[in-house]
């Protein structure tokens, strides 16, 4: 078994295993425990009461954090005339119309986010095999296909974070860095968690935050109370 450093032996001890923090309280567990000499990124998990094989029991959507995700997103977007303009006048890093298609199957991938106006999705769809497996590919569920690529580039540049059910019920996203503000990361975090209870399932049933978990790049996890938040959700403290 590898041997803990006493770094990370005294991070270790300042986190009670046993306790389930506020948001807040774990915030500022996570920015004492993220000791690398990088800006570290702070993420959370939440664990939902899905089952994401039924259809009705997707979650997935997208939200802008608060306090941006402290990371430079490169953003691609397939457009043509007028909506190509407003695309690049919005900050887009990459723009264009089949030209682009073309690049992009040939092998071309550094960007981080696609937005696409809907009448190039036909084009789109034949690099479902590129983007899909990272998760690129352009949804509308999420804001990436439209027609007001303006907001969407803005979104995407702002600290816009999309989210989606994994097999085992799992939501993870980046909620900012590790320099952030405590009360930034709290808020960021609040607002990831508020997004998910407003996209429970009608047919989701028993607890819906089972638990929360927030963690830097190289720091340990902080579990959180999720009853305390579901109970401020519904006026219940």
């Amino acid at each position: 078994m590898a041997k803990i450093s006493k770094k990370r032996q005294s991070i270790n001890a300042e986190i009670d295993t046993t306790k389930r923090y506020s948001l807040s309280e774990a915030a500022e567990l996570v920015k004492k425990g993220a000791k690398a000499k990088f800006d570290e990124t702070v993420e959370i998990a939440v664990r939902l009461g899905v089952n994401p094989k039924h259809a009705d029991q997707m979650v997935r959507g997208a939200l802008v954090l608060p306090h941006g995700t402290g990371q430079t997103v490169r953003v691609l977007v397939f457009a043509k005339g007028e909506k190509a303009k407003d695309a690049t006048e919005a900050g887009a890093d990459f723009v264009g119309g089949d030209e682009l298609v073309q690049r992009v199957s040939e092998g071309f991938l550094d960007f981080d986010q696609v937005i696409a106006t809907p009448d190039m999705m036909g084009q789109v769809g034949k690099l479902g095999r590129v983007l899909g497996p990272r998760g690129l590919m352009p949804n509308p569920k999420v804001g990436t296909v439209t027609f007001d690529v303006k907001s969407a580039v803005r979104d995407s540049k702002g600290g816009k974070v999309e989210y989606r059910v994994e097999k085992a019920g799992i939501v993870h996203a980046r909620i900012g860095k590790a320099s952030f503000a405590l009360e930034s990361i709290t808020e960021n975090a609040n607002a990831l968690v508020r997004a998910l209870l407003r996209a429970k399932p009608a047919t989701a049933k028993g607890t819906y935050l089972k638990s929360i978990t927030m963690s830097s790049t190289m720091g340990p996890g902080v579990q959180v109370d999720p009853a305390g938040i579901a109970a401020e959700k519904t006026g219940e403290s």
